[in-house]
Protein backbone atom coordinates (compact mmCIF):
# COMPACT_ATOMS: atom_id res chain seq x y z
CA UNK A 1 0.00 0.00 0.00
CA UNK A 2 2.83 2.38 0.89
CA UNK A 3 4.40 1.75 -2.52
CA UNK A 4 1.12 2.47 -4.27
CA UNK A 5 0.62 5.71 -2.37
CA UNK A 6 4.17 7.03 -2.93
CA UNK A 7 3.55 8.31 -6.51
CA UNK A 8 0.38 10.06 -5.31
CA UNK A 9 2.29 11.77 -2.48
CA UNK A 10 4.99 12.86 -4.92
CA UNK A 11 2.40 14.26 -7.33
CA UNK A 12 0.65 16.17 -4.56
CA UNK A 13 3.95 17.55 -3.26
CA UNK A 14 5.14 18.64 -6.71
CA UNK A 15 1.92 20.23 -7.89
CA UNK A 16 1.31 21.83 -4.50
CA UNK A 17 4.81 23.34 -4.39
CA UNK A 18 4.73 24.48 -8.01
CA UNK A 19 1.28 25.99 -7.54
CA UNK A 20 2.40 27.83 -4.42
CA UNK A 21 5.44 29.27 -6.20
CA UNK A 22 3.38 30.44 -9.18
CA UNK A 23 0.62 31.94 -7.05
CA UNK A 24 2.98 33.70 -4.63
CA UNK A 25 4.07 36.58 -6.87
CA UNK A 26 1.34 39.11 -5.93
CA UNK A 27 1.66 38.51 -2.19
CA UNK A 28 3.94 40.15 0.36
CA UNK A 29 6.48 38.26 2.41
CA UNK A 30 4.38 38.87 5.52
CA UNK A 31 1.26 37.43 3.91
CA UNK A 32 3.10 34.34 2.65
CA UNK A 33 4.57 33.71 6.08
CA UNK A 34 1.12 33.90 7.65
CA UNK A 35 -0.31 31.58 5.01
CA UNK A 36 2.53 29.09 5.49
CA UNK A 37 2.14 29.16 9.25
CA UNK A 38 -1.59 28.47 8.97
CA UNK A 39 -1.04 25.60 6.53
CA UNK A 40 1.59 24.03 8.79
CA UNK A 41 -0.73 24.20 11.79
CA UNK A 42 -3.37 22.30 9.80
CA UNK A 43 -0.90 19.80 8.31
CA UNK A 44 0.52 18.80 11.69
CA UNK A 45 -2.74 16.96 12.44
CA UNK A 46 -2.04 14.56 9.55
CA UNK A 47 1.70 14.19 10.27
CA UNK A 48 1.33 12.38 13.58
CA UNK A 49 4.52 10.35 13.23
CA UNK A 50 6.68 13.38 12.54
CA UNK A 51 4.96 15.31 15.33
CA UNK A 52 5.70 12.59 17.88
CA UNK A 53 9.31 12.41 16.75
CA UNK A 54 9.75 16.18 16.97
CA UNK A 55 8.28 16.34 20.49
CA UNK A 56 10.44 13.40 21.60
CA UNK A 57 13.64 14.94 20.22
CA UNK A 58 12.92 18.34 21.75
CA UNK A 59 12.49 16.64 25.14
CA UNK A 60 15.68 14.62 24.56
CA UNK A 61 17.71 17.73 23.73
CA UNK A 62 16.24 19.83 26.56
CA UNK A 63 15.58 17.48 29.50
CA UNK A 64 15.14 20.49 31.79
CA UNK A 65 11.91 21.49 30.01
CA UNK A 66 8.52 20.50 31.39
CA UNK A 67 6.02 18.74 29.07
CA UNK A 68 4.17 22.05 28.71
CA UNK A 69 7.39 23.83 27.70
CA UNK A 70 8.23 21.08 25.20
CA UNK A 71 4.77 21.56 23.72
CA UNK A 72 5.33 25.30 23.42
CA UNK A 73 8.64 24.80 21.56
CA UNK A 74 6.94 22.25 19.32
CA UNK A 75 4.14 24.65 18.39
CA UNK A 76 6.68 27.38 17.64
CA UNK A 77 8.60 24.88 15.49
CA UNK A 78 5.46 24.06 13.51
CA UNK A 79 4.83 27.76 12.93
CA UNK A 80 8.47 28.24 11.89
CA UNK A 81 8.23 25.39 9.37
CA UNK A 82 5.20 27.00 7.76
CA UNK A 83 6.81 30.42 7.69
CA UNK A 84 9.87 28.89 6.06
CA UNK A 85 7.66 27.50 3.29
CA UNK A 86 6.10 30.92 2.79
CA UNK A 87 9.57 32.49 2.63
CA UNK A 88 10.69 29.99 -0.01
CA UNK A 89 7.66 30.92 -2.13
CA UNK A 90 8.65 34.59 -1.77
CA UNK A 91 12.29 33.87 -2.59
CA UNK A 92 11.17 32.27 -5.86
CA UNK A 93 10.27 35.72 -7.22
CA UNK A 94 12.00 38.30 -4.99
CA UNK A 95 14.68 40.42 -6.72
CA UNK A 96 18.15 40.54 -5.12
CA UNK A 97 17.68 44.07 -3.76
CA UNK A 98 14.54 43.06 -1.86
CA UNK A 99 16.22 40.01 -0.35
CA UNK A 100 19.21 42.08 0.76
CA UNK A 101 16.92 44.77 2.19
CA UNK A 102 15.39 42.13 4.49
CA UNK A 103 18.71 40.51 5.44
CA UNK A 104 20.99 41.44 8.33
CA UNK A 105 24.61 40.34 7.90
CA UNK A 106 27.03 39.86 10.76
CA UNK A 107 30.56 38.82 9.85
CA UNK A 108 30.13 38.51 6.07
CA UNK A 109 33.73 39.68 5.82
CA UNK A 110 34.82 36.31 7.22
CA UNK A 111 33.71 34.85 3.90
CA UNK A 112 34.63 37.72 1.60
CA UNK A 113 38.15 38.14 2.99
CA UNK A 114 39.11 34.56 2.11
CA UNK A 115 38.12 34.53 -1.55
CA UNK A 116 40.23 34.95 -4.65
CA UNK A 117 43.23 33.40 -6.32
CA UNK A 118 44.57 31.95 -3.08
CA UNK A 119 41.49 29.78 -2.66
CA UNK A 120 38.08 29.96 -1.05
CA UNK A 121 36.52 29.10 2.27
CA UNK A 122 34.47 26.20 3.62
CA UNK A 123 31.13 27.41 5.03
CA UNK A 124 29.59 24.95 7.49
CA UNK A 125 25.97 25.55 8.41
CA UNK A 126 22.84 23.71 9.53
CA UNK A 127 19.11 23.57 8.94
CA UNK A 128 18.59 26.62 11.16
CA UNK A 129 16.34 29.51 10.24
CA UNK A 130 16.08 29.55 6.45
CA UNK A 131 19.22 28.10 4.88
CA UNK A 132 17.96 28.67 1.31
CA UNK A 133 17.60 32.38 2.15
CA UNK A 134 21.21 32.31 3.35
CA UNK A 135 22.38 30.90 0.03
CA UNK A 136 20.51 33.47 -2.04
CA UNK A 137 21.51 36.41 0.16
CA UNK A 138 25.21 35.44 0.03
CA UNK A 139 25.22 35.27 -3.76
CA UNK A 140 23.07 38.42 -4.04
CA UNK A 141 25.79 40.16 -2.00
CA UNK A 142 28.32 39.21 -4.67
CA UNK A 143 29.98 36.21 -2.99
CA UNK A 144 30.33 33.22 -5.40
CA UNK A 145 29.13 29.95 -3.94
CA UNK A 146 28.86 26.22 -4.62
CA UNK A 147 26.82 24.08 -2.24
CA UNK A 148 26.82 20.37 -1.50
CA UNK A 149 23.33 18.93 -1.89
CA UNK A 150 21.43 15.69 -2.07
CA UNK A 151 19.32 14.98 -5.14
CA UNK A 152 15.63 14.83 -4.27
CA UNK A 153 13.99 11.53 -5.20
CA UNK A 154 11.30 13.15 -7.36
CA UNK A 155 13.17 14.79 -10.28
CA UNK A 156 10.40 17.38 -10.76
CA UNK A 157 10.75 18.67 -7.19
CA UNK A 158 14.53 18.47 -7.49
CA UNK A 159 14.38 20.69 -10.59
CA UNK A 160 12.30 23.27 -8.70
CA UNK A 161 14.75 23.33 -5.79
CA UNK A 162 17.76 23.56 -8.11
CA UNK A 163 16.15 26.44 -9.99
CA UNK A 164 15.47 28.31 -6.74
CA UNK A 165 18.96 27.67 -5.37
CA UNK A 166 20.65 28.77 -8.58
CA UNK A 167 18.70 32.00 -9.14
CA UNK A 168 21.75 34.23 -8.59
CA UNK A 169 24.43 31.84 -9.78
CA UNK A 170 24.93 29.32 -6.97
CA UNK A 171 26.20 25.98 -8.26
CA UNK A 172 25.18 22.66 -6.73
CA UNK A 173 27.47 19.68 -6.22
CA UNK A 174 25.05 16.75 -5.98
CA UNK A 175 26.11 13.73 -3.96
CA UNK A 176 28.01 11.19 -5.99
CA UNK A 177 31.46 10.34 -7.24
CA UNK A 178 32.17 13.78 -8.67
CA UNK A 179 30.72 15.92 -5.88
CA UNK A 180 34.01 16.11 -4.00
CA UNK A 181 35.90 17.03 -7.18
CA UNK A 182 33.45 19.83 -7.92
CA UNK A 183 33.71 21.22 -4.39
CA UNK A 184 37.52 21.11 -4.41
CA UNK A 185 37.56 22.85 -7.81
CA UNK A 186 35.24 25.56 -6.48
CA UNK A 187 37.47 26.09 -3.44
CA UNK A 188 40.59 26.35 -5.59
CA UNK A 189 38.76 28.82 -7.83
CA UNK A 190 38.30 31.09 -4.82
CA UNK A 191 34.64 30.39 -4.03
CA UNK A 192 32.70 29.64 -0.86
CA UNK A 193 31.56 26.04 -0.64
CA UNK A 194 28.59 25.42 1.64
CA UNK A 195 27.85 22.21 3.53
CA UNK A 196 25.07 21.34 5.99
CA UNK A 197 26.33 18.77 8.48
CA UNK A 198 23.46 18.46 10.97
CA UNK A 199 21.66 15.40 9.59
CA UNK A 200 22.14 11.64 9.89
CA UNK A 201 22.77 10.73 6.24
CA UNK A 202 24.48 7.83 4.52
CA UNK A 203 27.88 9.45 4.04
CA UNK A 204 31.37 9.09 5.55
CA UNK A 205 31.13 10.33 9.10
CA UNK A 206 31.54 9.67 12.79
CA UNK A 207 29.55 9.72 16.00
CA UNK A 208 29.93 13.07 17.73
CA UNK A 209 28.27 14.48 20.80
CA UNK A 210 25.15 16.52 20.04
CA UNK A 211 22.97 17.67 22.94
CA UNK A 212 24.69 15.07 25.09
CA UNK A 213 23.78 12.21 22.72
CA UNK A 214 25.86 10.42 20.06
CA UNK A 215 24.82 11.58 16.59
CA UNK A 216 26.18 10.28 13.28
CA UNK A 217 27.59 13.33 11.49
CA UNK A 218 29.19 13.74 8.04
CA UNK A 219 32.91 14.51 8.17
CA UNK A 220 33.13 15.73 4.57
CA UNK A 221 33.58 19.39 5.50
CA UNK A 222 36.54 18.56 7.74
CA UNK A 223 38.05 16.36 5.02
CA UNK A 224 37.72 19.07 2.34
CA UNK A 225 39.29 21.67 4.61
CA UNK A 226 42.22 19.38 5.47
CA UNK A 227 42.67 18.34 1.83
CA UNK A 228 42.79 21.92 0.52
CA UNK A 229 44.17 23.76 3.58
CA UNK A 230 41.32 26.27 3.38
CA UNK A 231 39.76 27.76 6.54
CA UNK A 232 36.30 26.87 7.85
CA UNK A 233 33.64 29.43 8.76
CA UNK A 234 30.49 28.45 10.63
CA UNK A 235 27.43 30.51 9.75
CA UNK A 236 23.76 30.40 10.67
CA UNK A 237 20.43 32.01 9.81
CA UNK A 238 17.60 32.95 12.13
CA UNK A 239 14.39 34.87 11.64
CA UNK A 240 14.19 37.96 13.83
CA UNK A 241 11.12 39.27 15.61
CA UNK A 242 11.10 42.19 13.16
CA UNK A 243 10.79 39.73 10.26
CA UNK A 244 14.25 40.04 8.72
CA UNK A 245 16.66 37.12 8.32
CA UNK A 246 19.83 37.51 10.38
CA UNK A 247 22.88 35.77 8.90
CA UNK A 248 25.79 35.46 11.33
CA UNK A 249 29.22 34.22 10.25
CA UNK A 250 31.85 33.35 12.85
CA UNK A 251 35.59 34.07 12.57
CA UNK A 252 37.38 31.40 10.54
CA UNK A 253 38.86 28.26 12.06
CA UNK A 254 42.14 26.98 10.62
CA UNK A 255 41.82 23.77 8.63
CA UNK A 256 43.04 20.49 10.10
CA UNK A 257 46.60 19.73 8.97
CA UNK A 258 47.02 17.82 5.68
CA UNK A 259 46.92 14.08 6.26
CA UNK A 260 44.81 14.33 9.41
CA UNK A 261 43.50 10.86 10.27
CA UNK A 262 39.84 9.88 10.65
CA UNK A 263 39.88 10.49 14.40
CA UNK A 264 41.22 13.99 13.87
CA UNK A 265 38.56 14.75 11.27
CA UNK A 266 35.90 13.42 13.65
CA UNK A 267 37.15 15.62 16.50
CA UNK A 268 37.13 18.66 14.21
CA UNK A 269 33.57 17.77 13.15
CA UNK A 270 32.62 17.59 16.84
CA UNK A 271 33.87 21.16 17.25
CA UNK A 272 31.71 22.34 14.34
CA UNK A 273 28.73 20.39 15.70
CA UNK A 274 29.12 22.09 19.08
CA UNK A 275 28.68 25.44 17.31
CA UNK A 276 25.53 24.15 15.66
CA UNK A 277 24.20 23.12 19.05
CA UNK A 278 24.92 26.60 20.42
CA UNK A 279 22.86 28.13 17.61
CA UNK A 280 19.94 25.77 18.21
CA UNK A 281 20.00 26.55 21.92
CA UNK A 282 19.70 30.25 21.07
CA UNK A 283 16.73 29.69 18.75
CA UNK A 284 15.31 26.25 19.56
CA UNK A 285 12.15 26.56 17.47
CA UNK A 286 14.07 27.28 14.25
CA UNK A 287 15.65 23.87 13.66
CA UNK A 288 14.33 20.71 11.92
CA UNK A 289 13.16 18.69 14.92
CA UNK A 290 11.23 16.30 12.67
CA UNK A 291 14.46 14.89 11.20
CA UNK A 292 15.62 11.61 12.80
CA UNK A 293 18.86 13.13 14.05
CA UNK A 294 19.65 10.28 16.48
CA UNK A 295 18.61 7.50 14.08
CA UNK A 296 21.77 5.45 14.49
CA UNK A 297 23.46 4.45 17.71
CA UNK A 298 27.15 3.56 18.16
CA UNK A 299 28.03 -0.08 18.43
CA UNK A 300 29.94 -1.63 21.34
CA UNK A 301 33.29 0.11 21.73
CA UNK A 302 32.58 2.64 18.96
CA UNK A 303 33.95 6.09 19.80
CA UNK A 304 31.87 9.21 20.29
CA UNK A 305 33.95 12.31 19.64
CA UNK A 306 33.83 15.65 21.45
CA UNK A 307 35.61 18.98 20.82
CA UNK A 308 37.83 18.27 23.84
CA UNK A 309 39.52 15.49 21.87
CA UNK A 310 40.61 18.04 19.27
CA UNK A 311 42.25 20.16 21.97
CA UNK A 312 44.04 17.12 23.37
CA UNK A 313 45.58 16.11 20.04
Amino acid sequence: MRRLLAPLRHDLAYHGLRGLFLAARPFSLHALRRLGGALATLAVVAARGSSRRARHQIALAFPELSPAQVGAVFRQFVRHTGELLGEVAWLWHAPPAEILARTQFSGLEHLADHLGEGGGVVLVTAHCGNWEWMNLAITAAGVPMTVAAREILDPRIDALVQRLRGRFGTQSALRGRRAGQKLVAALRAGQVIGLLIDQDIDAPGAFVEFFGQPAWTPTGAAFLAAHTGRPVVTGFAHRTEAGSMHLRFDPPVAAPPPGTDEAGLAAFTALLTARIEEQIRRFPAQWVWSHRRWRRRPGPGERVFTPAELVDR
